[in-house]
């Protein structure tokens, strides 16, 4: 078993670390206190990662994820899941909103990547796309979705309201989950690419945060909002049988992304509290932790928990690069990263005290940044019911 990155993703994770600390990092405070201004800089090196993605067909490209095009002859890879992973790690590094608001890298991106068919992957090509599932009354119980399509003709209209909905006003289209039954529950649940500009599809707002300011977290309603059936990603049939799997296979996407995240920001507190305490630190790790003063044993604790977060993420996206089931091992992924990230990044502000809680130092940044990476794509608790079912073997109604 190797615990190192593969040496293959080197020059990726380099590459991605040096943008992290002389681009994202300089300008990082700027676009946190002028929440909602889009980064234009931004613009530039999503060129750039949209040439490397085109060469490789890896880097960091959300569309190239999923189980797709993962080995299917019997080898051992590392692929596009692997590679996207470990430049999110890195880009986080810099700054967790500047990786959200990259253009064409959106988390409805890996919708279209998990379930899209080839035609579709072809024309939504190039696309920057959001994700719309949760609604008002419905949080984290997404079978629980009250946004409707009603097939007319070869189109379907949909009526509803989504609410944090990431770069749901700079993407060029969002992919909205709806149900085509009220009465067929979680098997009636389809996801649909509404490109933006489509009448009848509206932002209201822009929701004030706590953290990732420079990231727009948009409320869209629809009302008679008429799409396309070509742009229903799946199986347009109700297959009762299968139920909910067909866009839950999405998550088995975007959590190990969002445990990289988590695991990217929580590194660069892990470093930055021991450049400030590198005075009183072991670089060898020679002295006991029972020896150790609270704060050497603090960090060490802290590091051990922050690998542990990182091995369980590398975990679940090599099983997704080798065509085997990762759900249970994705909502491993990110409950033990999106905890240990918020638990990491808080400890560094107070283990720096009153450095730690000014804006002189980004540690407050990353704190506020990191707690949402424990909420989106599925809250601690759900990941941990999710993780009980699979162990359990019991079902969503067995256990709730």
């Amino acid at each position: 078993m190797n615990l190192e990155n593969p040496k293959k993703y080197k020059m990726l994770v380099e590459q991605a670390h040096e943008v992290a600390l002389n681009f994202f990092r300089p300008i990082s405070r700027k676009y946190d206190k002028a929440e909602h201004a889009y980064p234009k800089e931004l613009d530039m090196l999503a060129s750039l990662l949209d040439g490397m993605n085109a060469g490789s067909g890896e880097g960091t490209s959300s569309t190239a994820l999923g189980k797709r095009g993962a080995a299917d002859d019997g080898s051992i890879k590392n692929g596009a899941n692997m590679s996207a992973a470990l430049g999110v790690i890195e880009l986080c590094y810099g700054d967790t909103a500047f990786l959200l608001s990259m253009p064409r890298q959106g988390l409805g991106n890996s919708a279209i990547g998990a379930v899209a068919n080839d035609e579709q992957l072809e024309r939504f090509k190039g696309k920057w796309a959001a994700m719309a599932i949760t609604e008002p009354g419905c949080g984290s119980d997404s079978a629980a979705i009250r946004t409707t399509a009603v097939k007319d003709g070869d189109d379907y209209v949909i009526n509803g309201e989504k609410i944090f909905v990431t770069c749901g006003e700079r993407a060029d289209c969002v992919v909205v989950w709806a149900t085509l039954d009220r009465n067929l529950g979680r098997a009636a649940i389809k996801s649909f690419v509404v490109e933006r500009g489509t009448p009848g599809m509206r932002v209201e707002r822009l929701e004030h945060k706590l953290g990732i300011k420079a990231s727009d977290t948009a409320v869209i309603s629809f009302t008679d909002c008429r799409v396309s059936a070509a742009n229903l990603l799946g199986n347009p049939e109700i297959d009762v049988a299968k139920g909910f799997a067909g866009v839950m296979e999405t998550f088995d996407n975007t959590r190990p992304l969002v445990a990289a995240m988590a695991v990217g920001c929580a590194k660069a507190s892990l470093e930055r509290i021991k450049e400030l305490f590198r005075d009183q630190l072991d670089p060898d790790y020679g002295t006991p932790p029972l020896n150790a003063s609270n704060i050497e044993a603090t960090i060490y604790r802290l590091e051990a928990e922050w690998e542990a977060a990182r091995l369980l993420t590398l975990k679940a996206c090599w099983m997704a690069d080798n065509r085997k089931p990762n759900s249970k091992e994705a909502s491993i992924a990110k409950a033990k990263a999106g905890r240990i990230g918020s638990e990491i990044t808080l400890k560094c502000v107070e283990l720096a005290a009153s450095l730690g809680y000014g804006e002189d130092e980004l540690l407050e940044k990353w704190a506020r940044d990191s707690k949402i990476l424990d909420i989106f794509e599925g809250t601690q608790q759900i990941q941990q019911l999710i993780i009980a079912r699979r162990v359990l073997g019991k079902s969503s109604s067995e256990l709730k």
